[in-house]
């Protein structure tokens, strides 16, 4: 059995719906365990995909915003499975750009 990384606890917080994200990102303000931050950053990420699906839902076309909201779901679904599982996995291309692009929650 493989020993959790420091921060699995705050990880698998980002992933809860609503203010998981949130609670997550105070609880590792202070102590800033990088796999708990790396979840966090992957959850905001993810976030802002939820609401462009919305946007798309309401404003260009009910199909599309639907599909794209049900494949957000699924993503964020397996990157709360990947937190659980110790792992950094991610969408592929996408994980990595959030680390890239969020860094104001480093």
């Amino acid at each position: 059995m493989q020993n959790a990384p420091a921060g699995k606890r705050e990880a698998v917080i980002a992933y809860a719906p609503f203010v998981g994200f949130f609670i997550a990102f105070f609880m590792n303000s202070e102590k800033k365990h990088p796999f708990a931050t790396w979840h966090i950053k992957n959850m905001f990420g993810i976030f802002l995909m939820f609401m462009v699906s919305v946007v798309i839902q309401s404003q260009i076309n009910y199909l599309i915003g639907d599909i794209l909201w049900t494949v957000v779901l699924l993503i964020w679904l397996f990157c709360w499975l990947m937190a659980i599982l110790n792992k950094r996995g991610g969408i592929p291309l996408l994980s990595e750009k959030f680390q890239e692009w969020f860094t104001f929650l480093n």
